[in-house]
């Protein structure tokens, strides 16, 4: 590890620390392995291999399988295989020294498949990397406090939840300006909103916040006030300014106030349209 790449986990940890203190989600899409070292668990190489590598946990299992010298030349292909395998970083690595000049039989195929596996872990368990990470993390919140965490709890309080319940941003939306959720048009919009992917629902939060996920949890559903919301929480949906015919008018947010400027458009199919158009050119800066 270069000192450049030690200072960059640094900063990631720093980066965790800040999103679990202000409650901003950054949707960071990390193998369950690095969660569980995080906190301080060690890795189990069964079912953490298979989790992040299945490709190598299904190519093990197969050895392990074989009953034959001919099915385990079957498994390991056309060619002589030896003791080496590919890296994470796809490199040819030796997995015994003189693992090059060293054949694959079914005398040593137990200590082939231990290799591989030993190689896996190391990898993955990668513990200066990690404890660079820690560091950082530990520079804004205790280190104990991790390890009284599990990993999901970490990875949700980091990450967010991947999947968006519309029951929950529903409970936690506000109208203003004298609209209610009755009107036909709000109507529409939930409609819209129900009939989305999961993948176009993120989108959605994009555009309406500029937070690709949102907190997994609020204050008020903790035995907290019903008025003690988490940013960017609560959603805020209000007329559109100015004037004109509201069908031809385009869905406008202010995300710093998570804030959606909703016309009173006259069908679903018009609501429809305009929303899926709003969240596929989010990123048009000439878009307005």
């Amino acid at each position: 590890m270069t000192y450049s790449e030690e200072n960059l986990l640094l900063f990631i940890g720093q980066l965790l620390g800040i999103t679990m203190r202000a409650d901003i989600p950054l949707g960071l899409d990390l193998l369950s392995t690095v969660w569980k070292l995080l906190v301080g668990l060690n890795l189990d190489p069964s079912t953490d291999l298979q989790q992040a590598d299945a490709l190598t946990y299904k190519y093990i299992k197969k050895i392990e399988m074989a009953e034959t010298e001919a099915e385990l030349e079957s498994v390991c292909g056309d060619g002589e295989p030896r003791f080496v395998y590919t890296s994470l970083t796809g490199l040819d690595t030796e997995l015994i020294p003189g693992g090059r000049s060293i054949y694959v039989n079914w005398n040593n195929r137990q200590a082939y498949i231990d290799a591989i596996k030993t190689l896996r872990m190391r990898e993955l368990t990668s513990s200066l990397r990690i404890a660079a990470i820690v560091t950082g993390l530990s520079s804004l919140l205790p280190y104990q406090v991790l390890t009284l965490m599990s990993p999901l709890d970490l990875e949700i309080r980091t990450s967010g939840r991947p999947h968006i319940s519309l029951d929950f941003l529903k409970s936690h939306t506000m109208y203003q300006v004298g609209l209610v959720e009755s009107d036909s048009h709000i109507e529409f919009f939930w409609s819209a909103l129900e009939s989305f992917s999961q993948e176009e629902i993120t989108r959605f939060i994009k555009f309406a916040c500029n937070q690709e996920r949102v907190p997994h949890t609020c204050p008020c559903q903790e035995g907290g006030s019903d008025s003690a919301h988490v940013p960017p929480f609560p959603m805020k949906i209000a007329p559109p300014d100015g004037t004109g015919p509201p069908d031809s008018r385009y869905i406008r947010v202010e995300t710093c106030m998570f804030m959606v400027k909703l016309p009173q458009y006259s069908s679903q199919e018009v609501m429809t349209h305009r929303l899926r158009y709003a969240i596929n050119c989010r990123e048009d800066p000439l878009s307005g």
